[in-house]
């Protein structure tokens, strides 16, 4: 029993102290202990069931959905998750040596940070088409926040010759930081906006 008490992230992060100080995100957000976080899928067919998965896990899986800006679910990574999981692993590392805190958490912050509280939808009444801000789920909120970490890190590294790894941990830092820097919070913000302008 002790043994799966002391397991840590790629053997390296302890995940048990971590707090997640938003309350909305308290129950959606995963922190299972696990060395390799790696589900095989097993939440897929499950509704509401990814609130199970690991944050890393989730942070893999968008990262996947690699490729050309304008197809992004082909090209270099569609489908190499243990590619996506070294990556993951190597941005962690990063984070480690440049802020010293344990990465794991930078990385909740950065979910925190670029998680949208509000967004518009279409309500079409009488044939006029009505832009209406609603309230997202908290679900949603980390699937968003999550999507707009991934996008802004594939961006940056697009046809660049700096590593996706440093773009990844330079992007995470910033946004746990909640830093207008970084293009998740940047998204997060302009949404915001967005649906604060058609309440």
């Amino acid at each position: 029993m002790t043994e799966t008490q002391n397991l840590l992230l790629f053997r390296k992060w302890d995940t048990s102290k971590i707090e997640i100080k938003d309350p909305g995100l308290r129950n959606v957000i995963s922190l299972k202990k696990e060395i390799v976080p790696v589900s095989f899928g097993r939440s897929a067919l499950k509704r509401f069931n990814k609130a199970e998965v690991n944050i890393v896990e989730r942070l893999v899986n968008k990262i996947s959905h690699f490729g050309k800006k304008y197809a992004k679910n082909t090209g270099r990574m569609g489908g190499k998750k243990i590619h996506a999981i070294n990556t993951a692993k190597a941005a962690l590392e990063i984070i480690h040596l440049k802020t010293g805190k344990n990465p794991v958490e930078v990385l909740i912050r950065a979910v925190e940070n670029s998680a949208p509280n509000e967004d518009t939808t279409r309500i079409v009444y009488g044939g006029t088409v009505y832009h209406v801000s609603v309230d997202v789920a908290p679900l949603r909120r980390v699937d968003l926040a999550l999507r707009f970490i991934a996008e802004g890190v594939r961006d940056a590294s697009f046809s660049n010759p700096k590593a996706l790894e440093e773009n990844l941990a330079e992007h995470l830092i910033l946004a746990a930081a909640n830093d207008m820097n970084a293009p998740s919070v940047k998204k997060k913000n302009e949404l915001e906006r967005i649906a604060m302008a058609s309440r």
